[in-house]
């Protein structure tokens, strides 16, 4: 292991960096296209002559009047032996360094001499700013908001890392090469760009034909990018030596694109109160540092622990934002990341395009904790608002998806884009920041001396959350400012509940929508935001559709995963069809994280339709499934219903009183108590429960935290993959062939094109015939299809020719739904049945084929 000489500051060079900042400050450029350059050489920068440039916007510190009680200094661990990268703890020696920056206004620079880069093989120097205010008898720490390497999660130091090299090193640089232009020799960080001018000729990347949503964590048995890595590496080894797919891997490929849930490091378990517990990287007591002394050359042993945070990846605390997740890495190296999009970018069966689920419209409130507080502006419904209109904000955040994006990203989602408001003083009004939302969009991508422009995708609902939005929302606000961009169309949004009885028939109005403007929308059915919200449907007050099964499972899993929709979404709907890999496996999904002791307790009550839609008793009886419930005592999927039903009562009822809960759960589970919630029942009377015996506010957030954890590992796709319907992924694989081989069923409907609905006696059936637009130069004979699809209720009967006036000789069945035995004869197309589920498509004969016979 290379061990460096001591730390020390360059002086010669850190006035280079010092004068730069200066004339930048002093310069002409607006105050934000300041920001944007000084933000560009913030964090952490490992360069070709083995220095390393550190920046740190500080302005908390800027306004002091009175330094000479305080040390400010860069903190720096470098382990001074190998780690195990995959052990769950490990303690290991790092020699501590202290070097003393310099501030210039709001900022601290230097260039440092002796720090390690870390690498795909070792670890390199951890860091961050120690700050000791004497006279408050303070010590605190200022963390790296721009890191780009964050292994121990984002209450420990950041990482230095040679980014150059790694980028060097990547195994798609051919796949870059053919999809960006060059911009001549390396550009040096303090001349790069952040956004493309207006009249940039920089290429963007094509929108893709259907795009595939995973969460990492849940994705693959590892539930790491290494190990999603594996399956897609599998399965272009069997596509590459002509081997068959499992029905499992199947529902993997036929993609163009893979949208990430979000994938940067996310808020960490905390206990109320403890503001100085760091989980992952406990220093072990030493008097220097306690004390924070300047002291270089101290050797001191530090304990590190794997993360094992688990989060759907809306919960950020935007420090990090551009470092990988330390959960989903299995090596915690950043080339993890890179190996895995070189994947699908080589993948056999062609490229396979990245997108990334960005969150920048707000923070948890976490964030208070671990950045300054110029980077929010006051609490919303998430946490905590952040403060894109400050400039040196606006631009760090820019920079941050810079960073983010740079690790080899094809496109971006960015959440929440209703979310990003202002107050206007000149209008005296709240507005909508479209000109933040549409520089994300011209964030600049930089892979060695490769440059381009990112595929965009908004979501956007505005004005949810007011009242009436789902209504008023026209979801178009941002491709109509930018046209090449797409938005999150009105039917994949949030409430998207078609285990409800009647559901599309409801929906109607939006449907025609998305038929004949519908061409910028994402669409499909299934998401990480609807399946939880089917889970959210209360069964005993709602009308099911119990065509969709027999069982509240079999009728979420069929909604979601239904071959009617499906073939409506793919075969005759314009858009962009998007698809949840937990919805085509049939695993279960829920909004589960383990990442909160403030308010664990109440998420986890809030999460109990999740065991009345997704987990079956048999499912719960797995001898993988529920572990930690079953050993809390929980060991019948009924009882622990009744539990957590009783839990969500409770604290509704206590306004979420923890104490005043446990008591009221105590009294529903005590035989002989009077349970004071109406109409709460006693929970049960299971004399092994002694967990629950004497209730208290710890063993509620133990069984919370029980709740999460199992809920989480019930949703890993891996433990579905057996039971997988080779039938029904055949077909969901032969859709997605039909759409690429019909790309132009993406664009919008026509006033020659019909779609309409039967709807009556409680059945709703959706038909129609698209013909293909073609340049009338041409010698093209444009493609027809007609679409029948059952939506929901009762058989019905089918008669295409009258609804459409079609002379059914000259048609033929194109796809059939699983189970739907249909010739392709004018006879059999004249009268058929449907039931809830099926469909056809047929197409239009080419001239000179030979008729179906009668």
């Amino acid at each position: 292991m290379h061990i460096s000489s001591q730390i020390s500051l360059e002086q010669k060079e850190t006035q280079k960096l010092l004068d730069w900042a200066a004339a930048i400050a002093d310069s002409d450029e607006s105050i934000f296209h300041k920001g944007q350059r000084l933000a560009m050489r913030l964090g952490t920068y490992y360069r070709e002559d083995g220095l390393t440039e550190v920046g740190f916007w500080t302005p908390e510190l800027a306004g002091e009047v009175i330094q000479t009680n305080r040390d400010i200094f860069l903190e720096v661990f470098t382990p001074l032996e190998p780690l195990d990268y995959r052990a769950t703890q490990q303690k290991i020696t790092c020699r501590r360094d202290c070097v003393e920056l310099c501030q210039q206004g709001e900022f601290f620079w230097g260039v440092v001499a002796g720090m390690r880069p870390g690498t795909r093989e070792e670890m390199g120097s951890l860091y961050w700013l120690r700050y000791c205010d004497r006279l408050q008898g303070q010590i605190s720490i200022i963390r790296d908001v721009l890191a780009v390497s964050m292994p121990y999660g984002v209450f420990g130091p950041a990482e230095l890392y040679d980014v150059d090299r790694l980028q060097r090193e990547r195994k798609d640089l051919a796949y870059f090469e053919a999809n960006s232009v060059a911009v001549g020799t390396a550009v040096k960080p303090e001349n790069r760009l952040i956004l493309a001018e207006p009249d940039s000729e920089l290429p963007r990347v094509p929108a893709p034909l259907n795009i595939l949503q995973i969460h990492i964590k849940t994705a693959s048995p590892e539930g790491t990018l290494a190990g999603l890595a594996k399956v897609y590496q599998g399965i272009s080894d069997k596509l590459e030596a002509g081997e068959g797919l499992t029905p499992a891997e199947q529902n993997y490929v036929g993609y163009d694109a893979l949208q990430l849930l979000p994938i940067e490091p996310t808020i960490e378990y905390r206990l109320e109160g403890d503001n100085r517990h760091h989980e992952f990287f406990a220093i072990e007591p030493s008097e220097s540092i306690e004390t924070g002394k300047i002291e270089s050359g101290l050797e001191v042993d530090i304990v590190l622990r794997k993360a094992k945070t688990q989060n759907w990846g809306y919960d950020v605390p935007i420090l990090g934002s551009a470092a990988t997740n330390p959960t989903i890495l299995e090596t915690l190296r950043p080339d993890e990341l890179i190996d895995f999009i070189a994947t699908l970018h080589n993948f056999s069966g062609g490229a396979i395009q990245v997108i990334y689920d960005l969150v920048y419209g707000h923070a948890d409130n976490q964030a208070l904790e671990l950045i300054n507080n110029q980077y929010v502006k006051g609490p919303n419904m998430y946490g905590q608002d952040l403060n894109h209109q400050l400039p040196q904000v606006r631009a760090i955040l820019l920079e941050l998806q810079r960073r983010r994006i740079n690790s080899g990203a094809d496109g971006i989602r960015i959440d929440g884009g209703q979310d990003f408001r202002f107050f206007n003083p000149l209008s005296g009004r709240v507005e909508q920041d479209d000109n933040y939302l549409l520089a994300m969009s011209d964030v600049i991508q930089e892979i060695g001396d490769r440059q381009r422009l990112l595929f965009t995708i908004f979501e956007d609902g505005r004005p949810w959350p007011e009242e009436g939005w789902e209504m008023s929302s026209t979801y178009r606000d941002l491709i109509e400012l930018r046209p090449e961009s797409y938005q999150w169309g009105p039917l994949i949004f949030a409430h998207n509940t078609p285990a409800l009885k009647g559901f599309w028939d409801y929906k109607w109005n939006r449907i025609t929508e998305v038929m004949f403007k519908g061409d910028r929308w994402i669409t499909g059915c299934a998401n990480h935001d609807t399946v939880r919200r089917g889970n959210q449907i209360d069964p005993e007050t709602s009308d099911i559709n119990w065509f969709l099964g027999e069982n509240l499972t079999e009728v979420i899993q069929n909604a979601y995963d239904n071959p009617a929709t499906t073939m409506w979404v793919y075969c005759f709907m314009p858009g962009l069809p998007m698809d949840f890999i937990n919805a085509l496996v049939r695993a279960p999904w829920g909004f589960f994280r383990n990442t909160d002791e403030l308010y664990g307790v109440k998420v986890a009550a809030e999460e109990v339709g999740f065991l009345d839609w997704q987990i079956t008793p048999a499912l719960y009886a797995e001898p993988w499934a529920f572990k930690q419930l079953k050993a809390l005592g929980f060991d019948d999927l009924d009882e622990l219903k009744r539990f957590m039903k009783a839990l969500n009562e409770a604290l509704i009822f206590t306004d979420y009183d923890l104490a005043k809960t446990a008591d009221i759960c105590q009294k529903c589970i005590d035989k002989d108590g009077v349970c004071p919630v109406e109409p709460l029942e006693k929970i049960g009377e299971n004399e092994h429960q002694k967990f629950l015996d004497a209730l208290t506010v710890s063993k509620l957030k133990t069984i919370a935290m029980a709740f999460m954890e199992d809920g989480h590992e019930a949703c890993r796709v891996s433990h579905y993959e057996g039971r997988v319907s080779a039938q029904l992924s055949n077909f969901n694989l032969l859709l997605r062939q039909y759409r690429r081989e019909h790309s132009w069923l993406r664009e919008n409907l026509q006033e020659r094109d019909r779609f309409n609905r039967i709807s009556e006696f409680d059945i709703t059936v959706f038909y129609g015939l698209r013909t293909e637009l073609v340049d009338p130069e041409s010698d093209k004979i444009p493609e027809q299809i007609v679409m029948v699809a059952h939506m929901g209720g009762e058989p019905t009967t089918v008669t295409l020719a009258d609804w459409l006036q079609l002379d059914l000789s000259q048609w033929r069945v194109a796809i059939a739904t699983p189970g739907l035995e249909l010739e392709s004869t004018a006879e059999a197309l004249r009268v058929f049945e449907l039931r809830d589920g099926q469909g056809v498509i047929l197409e239009a004969m080419p001239q000179g084929a030979d008729s179906p016979t009668d």
